[in-house]
């Protein structure tokens, strides 16, 4: 449900699901909705474990001037056991001139504060990850018509194809595409982009090296090298996805949302991120990071054979990860 007006919000909205991307941009949707309308509205973005009574009164509590509001509150299922029964109904019961949006993953935590949302019918937007192939094209021509653009069926087979299931970057390729053909996505124009824009697949070697999928990595690493990807672009990748998990993981764990600043991270990339870090040790990070500036001189002249040197430099990468324990 794309939200494109104020006028299509009620008192209450809720968003459920564990799909990253989705709920990310159905946050963006709703925010940009009212501020577009309302541009001096005061928006309220907080970290459901981190909400008290005291402070939720005070959000709520109706302003001597009048005045929108938009009170959005994240991850929900993490509301404390001891303040829910107080934050609950205050979220159900607020003036006309409050917006409230609650984001929860939909899981069985924290399911009775949903179930409690639910009873005022709100609005809901459902941002449950797509596993099936059929839902991920579904998401994909929803994306084409987003942007006011049309897909061939071969453009359709091969962006899926290159891609996979990754909605934040289907959603980023159709973008550009539709940019850059003036609206019309066929097999030619997806194999131009890629082309054009070889450092994609770089990243997605990178994304399996730290994930510690070996299988995938090299098949990657392989698709790439035959389309012609430089060998200088996939390494800076892989050194990149390193040092990214390191920063990530040195910085501690903490609201995403508070570290991306200081990490020079989007919040979903600190999320990412600490996804992948699963498996890693601080003695491996270091042999990694070792590996990588290895790789950097291999690539570039160093190494007899840059795609020996890669594919090598890959499996010792994925070696290392949990090393030290």
């Amino acid at each position: 449900m794309p939200v494109s007006s104020a006028a299509e919000l009620g008192p209450l909205t809720l968003v459920v699901g564990d799909e990253e991307f989705l709920v990310s941009r159905a946050l963006d949707d709703l925010r940009r909705a009212v501020l577009d309308a309302h541009p001096d509205a005061e928006v309220h973005d907080l970290q459901a474990s981190q909400v008290d009574a005291v402070e939720m009164i005070q959000v709520l509590s109706p302003s001597l001037f009048g005045g929108r509001r938009l009170i959005l509150v994240r991850s929900a299922q993490d509301l404390p056991a001891a303040v829910a029964p107080i934050v609950v109904p205050m979220l159900l019961d607020t003036d006309p001139e409050t917006t409230v949006v609650v984001q929860h993953l939909g899981a069985a935590k924290g399911k009775t504060v949903l179930d409690q949302l639910r009873k005022a019918e709100p609005a809901e937007i459902l941002c449950a990850k797509l596993t099936r192939s059929e839902d991920r094209q579904n998401f994909l021509r929803n994306e084409v018509r987003r942007f006011h653009g049309r897909i061939t069926a071969d453009g359709a087979a091969a962006l899926m194809d290159a891609i996979g299931s990754d909605l934040r970057e289907i959603s980023a390729v159709v973008a550009q595409l539709i940019g850059d053909t003036g609206g019309v996505i066929d097999a030619a124009a997806v194999a131009a982009y890629h082309r054009g824009r070889a450092e994609m697949t770089g990243f997605a070697v990178a994304d399996e090296v730290v994930t510690g999928n070996v299988a995938g990595a090299l098949t990657n690493l392989r698709w790439a090298l035959n389309t012609g990807v430089a060998p200088v672009l996939i390494a800076d990748a892989i050194a990149e996805g390193v040092r990214s998990v390191a920063r990530v993981t040195g910085a501690g764990p903490g609201d995403p949302f508070k570290l991306a600043p200081a990490l020079g991270m989007p919040p979903w990339k600190v999320k990412r991120a600490r996804s992948q870090a699963r498996g890693w040790t601080e003695h491996g990070f270091r042999q990694a990071l070792g590996i990588a500036a290895a790789l950097n001189a291999d690539v570039k002249g160093a190494a007899a054979d840059a795609d020996y040197a890669l594919e090598s430099a890959v499996r010792r990468i994925i070696a290392v990860r949990g090393s030290g324990r």
